[in-house]
C-alpha cells in the first residue's frame, strides 16, 4: 500500500504524483474503517482528503502552519503526519483526539473544536511570525459553513489590511452540519454555478498572447482584475474586501489545489482560495446522509447503519416531542437552532410548523439576540444550543434577554461529559457562567418525565428560563417521584439520619446509586433532588444542614459559580457550621474519551463518591 510509506510528516512529497488518486482512496478506506468501528466525524473527513494532500505536498511541516477551522476535517491531517496507527485508540480515553491538539503533535499549529475562528488565529500568527522575522507560510482552513458565524468577518475585515502573505482556503461543501442556509451559501452557490468569467478569463488571455505585446496588455488587466470580476461575477464580496479570491477549483484535483497554493503563496497580502468539495466522498451512506454522518457512532460499512439499536429514548428525543406538543398547543411558541436541527431534536418541529422553526446558521450570538427580538415582539422562543457552543453567547444572554427579564427558554443539551469529543465540547461550564446572570432561572431535570415536566414548566412562566441535561439515554428511574414543580423548589427523593445527599440533575441518578451502596456500609442517606440551581431551595438546604453529619453537593459542572459553591455561601451567610464536601468537575479541561470512565477518572461517579462520604465519616469517628 502506498499509504504504508508515509510514517511522519512530507513523506507524501516521496510519492508518485501518478498515485495521487490512489493515495486518496487507500485514505479513505482507512477513514472508513476506522471510523466505522470507533465512531468519528466521517463525511468532513472524507471530503477533505485532497485538499488535505495538496496542502501537504504544497507546504513543509511543522514550520508552515494549517489552523483547521473546527477541526473535525483534521483526520487525514494526522495520517499523513504519523498518527495513523494511533486511529486504533481515536477518541478514547488517553488516545488520539478527534481534533487537532498542539500537545499531540508540532504539526497541529492550533487548539480547535467551536467554529469560524480559523481566520482570527491564522491573522494572529501572521502577525507573529512578521513581528518575529520570520518566514513561513500560514494557512487557515474554513468551511463554508463556518461563513455564517460573524467572528469571520470580524477576522476577515482586519486581514484585508495585511501587506504579507496569508492564505485562506474556504472548504465549501454547501454543508456545515446540517444543510447550509442564508445570504452566504446563496452568494457561494452563485460563485460555484458562474463558469461564465472563468471561461471569459482564460479565452481572453489566450487571444491576447497571440497579438503583438500580448503580454504587456495581459500583465495590465491582471492588475486591474478586480474590476474584470466586478463585470462578471455579482459582488465579488471578498475582492471588495482587499482579499485576493482565486477560484472556485475543483476540491478533489491534487495538482490543480498544488498549483493554486503555490502561487497564492506568491502574493504579498491577503488571498483567499474557493475549492469545491463533497462532503462524505467516496463512501455512498455518507454522501446521501451528510448530516448522519458528521459525528457517527460504530457503523456497519457495508450499510451504513448504527452497530448499536436505538434502545430507550435519548434525552434530546424527549426534548423533541414535548416541543413539538408545545407548538401544537400553542402558536406563540418557535424554535431556534444554531445548525444543528438534527443534533438538538428540532428537525420534526422544522417539518411540521416551519414558519414557526429558525435555523440561523453557525450564529449562536445571533441566535440568542434574535430570540430576545421574537420575545420582546410577544413569541415565546425556545433556543436549542449544546452547552459548550452557547457559551459563545453569553453577552447576548446577559444584555440582549436578562437585562430586559424576556421570557425566552433555554434548552441547553450536552450539558455535563460529553466524552469523545474532548475539552472543547465538554459542557461543564453552563451552571456557572449562567448563575452569574441576574433574572435568569436555572433547572436540571432528575430523569425524562422531569425534562417533560421542566420545559412545560419554563413555557409558562415569565423571564428567562433554562433547562440543562446531558448527552445519551434518558435516566428512566425514579418514576414514582414527580411532584409538581414549583420555582426554586426541591423535591425529597429519600429520607435519612447520616448524610444529604444534594444533587443536581444528572447526579440525582448518581446520588441514588451512592445511598444504596453507603446503606450497605451502614450510612444512612438522605437524598434531595434540588431541581433548581437559580433559584436555589435555601429553606431546603438550611433543613438538611441542621440535622445531618455532612452535606454532599453533587453537579456535573465546575466548582467555581456552581451549585455547591451557592451552598458554602448560603451555609456561611447563615452562620452554620456544617460539614460540607463538594462532588464536581475539577478545575480543569477534561479530555476526550468513554463518560463513564472520565467520570471515575474525576471522581464523580458512584464509587468514588461513596468512597469519599465513607473516608470522611470514617475519620471523624
Amino acid at each position: 500500500m502506498i499509504l504504508d510509506e508515509i510514517n511522519k510528516p512530507n513523506d507524501i512529497k516521496k510519492i508518485n504524483p501518478d498515485e495521487y488518486v490512489l493515495l486518496s482512496q487507500e485514505i479513505r478506506t482507512f477513514l472508513i474503517k476506522k471510523i466505522s468501528e470507533n465512531g468519528g466525524h466521517l463525511g468532513s473527513n472524507l471530503g477533505a482528503v485532497e485538499l488535505t494532500m495538496a496542502l501537504h505536498l504544497s507546504l513543509n511541516l511543522p514550520e508552515d502552519k494549517i489552523i483547521f477551522d473546527v477541526g473535525h476535517q483534521s483526520y487525514t491531517h494526522k495520517i499523513l503526519t504519523g498518527r495513523k496507527d494511533a486511529f486504533d485508540e481515536l477518541r478514547k480515553f488517553k488516545g488520539l483526539a478527534g481534533f487537532p491538539k498542539r500537545c499531540e503533535s508540532e504539526c497541529d499549529a492550533f487548539d480547535t473544536g467551536h467554529s469560524s475562528t480559523s481566520v482570527s488565529a491564522g491573522l494572529g500568527m501572521v502577525k507573529a511570525r512578521d513581528l518575529r522575522h520570520r518566514d513561513y507560510t500560514v494557512v487557515s482552513v474554513i468551511g463554508d459553513g463556518a461563513l455564517t458565524g460573524g467572528m469571520v468577518y470580524e477576522a476577515l475585515n482586519n486581514a484585508a489590511r495585511l501587506k504579507t502573505n496569508f492564505i485562506i482556503i474556504l472548504n465549501d461543501n454547501n454543508m456545515s452540519i446540517s444543510e447550509n442556509v442564508g445570504g452566504i451559501s446563496r452568494y457561494l452557490q452563485n460563485i460555484r454555478t458562474f463558469e461564465g468569467y472563468q471561461d471569459f478569463k482564460v479565452a481572453l488571455q489566450k487571444k491576447l498572447l497571440k497579438i503583438p505585446h500580448g503580454h504587456m496588455i495581459v500583465d495590465r488587466l491582471k492588475r486591474y482584475k478586480n474590476s474584470i470580476k466586478q463585470l462578471f461575477v455579482p459582488g465579488m464580496f471578498f475582492e471588495d474586501l482587499g482579499i485576493t479570491y482565486l477560484g472556485p477549483i475543483d476540491g478533489h484535483d491534487v495538482r490543480t489545489m498544488v498549483k493554486t497554493i503555490r502561487e497564492a503563496k506568491k502574493i504579498n497580502h491577503a488571498v483567499l482560495i474557493h475549492v469545491c468539495t463533497k462532503k462524505g466522498r467516496g463512501y455512498a451512506p455518507a454522501e446521501r446522509h451528510p448530516a448522519r454522518f458528521h459525528g457517527t457512532e460504530p457503523f456497519d460499512i457495508e450499510t451504513g447503519l448504527p452497530l448499536k439499536n436505538k434502545g430507550k429514548p435519548a434525552w434530546t428525543d424527549i426534548f423533541s416531542t414535548v416541543s413539538l406538543k408545545a407548538a401544537s398547543r400553542n402558536d406563540k411558541v418557535c424554535a431556534i437552532t444554531a445548525a444543528m436541527p438534527d443534533g438538538v431534536g428540532l428537525k420534526r418541529f422544522k417539518n411540521l410548523y416551519p414558519d414557526r422553526f429558525f435555523d440561523v446558521g453557525i450564529a449562536e450570538e445571533h441566535a440568542v439576540t434574535f430570540a430576545a427580538g421574537l420575545a420582546a415582539g410577544g413569541m415565546i422562543p425556545i433556543v436549542a444550543i449544546y452547552s459548550s457552543f452557547l457559551q459563545r453567547a453569553y453577552d447576548q444572554i446577559l444584555h440582549d434577554v436578562c437585562i430586559q427579564n424576556l421570557h425566552v427558554v433555554f434548552c441547553i443539551d450536552r450539558a455535563g461529559i460529553v466524552g469523545a469529543d474532548g475539552e472543547t465540547h465538554q459542557g461543564i461550564f453552563d451552571l456557572s457562567y449562567l448563575s452569574s446572570i441576574p433574572n435568569m432561572h436555572i433547572m436540571a431535570p432528575k430523569n425524562k418525565w422531569e425534562l417533560s415536566d421542566m420545559i412545560k414548566f419554563a413555557l409558562d412562566q415569565d423571564g428567562p428560563m433554562a433547562i440543562r441535561y446531558p448527552r445519551g439515554t434518558a435516566y428512566d428511574g425514579l418514576e414514582d417521584h414527580r411532584e409538581r414543580i414549583e420555582m426554586g423548589k426541591a423535591e425529597a427523593i429519600a429520607e435519612g439520619t447520616d448524610v444529604a445527599l444534594l444533587a443536581v440533575g444528572s447526579m440525582v441518578e448518581v446520588g441514588e446509586k451512592v445511598m444504596t451502596i453507603l446503606a450497605d456500609r451502614g450510612i444512612s442517606c438522605s437524598l434531595i433532588n434540588m431541581r433548581f440551581v437559580k433559584p436555589i431551595d435555601e429553606e431546603a438546604v438550611l433543613k438538611e444542614a441542621g440535622n445531618k453529619k455532612l452535606i454532599v453537593t453533587m453537579e456535573e459542572n465546575v466548582f467555581s459559580g456552581g451549585f455547591g459553591e451557592k451552598v458554602l455561601k448560603l451555609l456561611n451567610d447563615n452562620k452554620r457550621d456544617s460539614k460540607v464536601v463538594n462532588i464536581h468537575i475539577p478545575d480543569k479541561y477534561v479530555e476526550h474519551g468513554n463518560p463513564d470512565i472520565l467520570k471515575k477518572e474525576i471522581g464523580i461517579d458512584a464509587d468514588s463518591v461513596a468512597d469519599r462520604i465513607s473516608g470522611i465519616l470514617k475519620d471523624e469517628r
